[in-house]
């Protein structure tokens, strides 16, 4: 399905790290598909072997990936990225889903993109994913562990420059605490709409969201003021670490139950070290099987890790890939997840890490930034 102006649309979807961006933009795809578009994905991270890559292509999606900075800093790479992807399968929907922890996201990319590239993208409103219960915390909605002053300030700004929030996975609280939410976020934030959603579930609230993405302009926001100190250490409180682990076994092994054991051991491993987790994924694939994988994550310290997509037969071997974002130290996570992996070396398994970086993002810097009053 071509789009009357001839023009790809261009849609964005931002939020914290944890909110759900993956699912929903999984879900976003699958809609598209059955309204006769053609999808094509772009995933951001500051480093390699994403998680949120893996699970998309498993899903059938033409995907690329975008690593070593967010969006805004890899400007050049973003509409590289939308080029391959339109020499490979000419979509007429692009999905893109920036790092969890940027924000200036309007000012940086959507602007500029409209300015240089207006004739080849229709550019639609910016969405922000919250999860629930992180942002009632956040807010004061309700009691719990929050991020620290520095880290709550990138939050903030992305809720600041959105043109739609969205409250994601509203099935996860009560009616009462989702209803003293959007009122603290209608405080904060008049000017701007807000959608509950569950891209778990779907549904009709889900359909009048993306209806809207879909049809709306884009909205001539102003920029807002942000200050980039307090952003970048912001951003350098996050310790960053991506791992990909080879795992052979000398007898058939279930990959759900060890992607359930070695996820608690690192939840429980972060909270006892103080940290703050804000998003733990991990896929395993097996190294025979088209397009298998095994999914789990969560988003908090007091949330057990969920499988969101499984293996059904017993493996003997195959690649394991972690996505870690805490606040803590990045030399405190390679400890943590180091000593949780390799502690199977005891339990019939061989273990061998491919990959492993951990780090502190550095210091945002735009490619360009266009202010609009």
């Amino acid at each position: 399905m071509n789009n009357n102006s001839n023009k790809a649309k261009y849609i964005m979807i931002g939020g914290f790290l944890g909110a759900g961006k993956t699912t929903t933009i999984a879900r976003f795809g699958d809609y598209l598909v059955k309204q006769g578009y053609k999808v094509g994905l772009i995933t951001n991270d500051q480093a390699n072997d994403l998680v949120d890559t893996k699970m998309l292509k498993s899903r059938g999606f033409d995907t690329e990936e975008i690593a070593g900075g967010c969006f805004c800093c890899r400007f050049s790479s973003l509409t590289q990225a939308a080029e391959n992807l339109t020499k490979s399968s000419e979509p007429d929907v692009f999905l893109a889903e920036p790092v969890g922890s940027c924000t200036d996201l309007v000012a940086t990319v959507t602007y500029p993109l409209r300015r240089m590239y207006g004739e080849q993208y229709h550019l639609t409103p910016f969405s922000v994913l919250v999860d629930p219960v992180r942002a009632s915390r956040i807010f004061g909605v309700i009691e719990g562990k929050k991020f620290s002053e520095k880290v709550e300030y990138i939050y903030k700004k992305q809720l600041q420059e959105a043109h739609a929030i969205v409250i994601n996975k509203s099935d996860s609280v009560s009616k009462e605490d989702l209803e003293n939410l959007k009122t603290e976020l209608k405080k904060h934030y008049p000017q701007t709409k807000i959608f509950t959603v569950s891209a778990k579930l779907g549904g009709e609230d889900f359909e009048e969201w993306m209806e809207w993405v879909i049809n709306e302009p884009l909205i001539n926001s102003p920029t807002m003021d942000i200050d980039y100190e307090i952003y970048a250490e912001g951003e350098a409180l996050l310790g960053w670490l991506n791992a990909t682990v080879d795992i052979k076994s000398e007898s058939n092994f279930d990959a759900n139950d060890l992607l359930r054991e070695l996820s608690s051991d690192i939840q429980k491993q972060v909270n006892d070290s103080s940290g703050e987790i804000a998003h733990l994924k991990m896929t395993l694939s097996p190294h025979e099987g088209l397009n298998d994988v095994a999914i789990i994550n969560t988003v908090r310290n007091d949330l057990a890790p969920h499988l969101s997509q499984v293996i059904e037969e017993p493996i003997k071997s195959g690649e394991l890939v972690i996505n870690l974002r805490v606040e803590d130290a990045p030399e405190v996570l390679e400890t943590i997840v180091r000593e949780k992996v390799e502690a199977r070396n005891s339990e019939g398994f061989r273990i061998e890490v491919d990959h492993l970086e951990s780090f502190r993002p550095g210091k945002p810097v735009p490619e360009f930034r266009e202010e609009y009053h």
